[in-house]
């Protein structure tokens, strides 16, 4: 299979943070880019699902999370006996 170059035009901070995050995975930049587009390719869309706001944060430490508080409000709950086991465990040791 023959290879092509690419050229991509990005900040020169999220490329840092990249190649940081990359390395410590044990990946350099044209793994890290070769495993996103054969994945997309496997996959034949984004392998991962972009945001809908695309609001730029003011730090760029800061990390919006994908989910709001209390979004899955009414969707997890806990079993009955739950704490089954504990009690069980507490028995036991007396």
């Amino acid at each position: 299979m023959s290879t092509t170059t690419i050229n991509i035009k990005i900040d020169s901070e999220t490329k840092a943070d990249a190649q940081q995050i990359f390395k410590a995975l044990g990946l350099d930049m044209t793994t890290a880019v070769n495993l996103f587009l054969r994945e997309t390719v496997n996959m034949k869309h984004l392998p991962f699902t972009p945001p809908t706001k695309t609001a730029e944060p003011s730090n760029r430490t800061t990390t919006k999370l994908a989910f709001g508080r209390g979004c899955m409000k009414g969707k997890i709950w806990m079993a009955d006996d739950f704490d089954a086991p504990l009690d069980d465990f507490k028995e036991y040791m007396e």
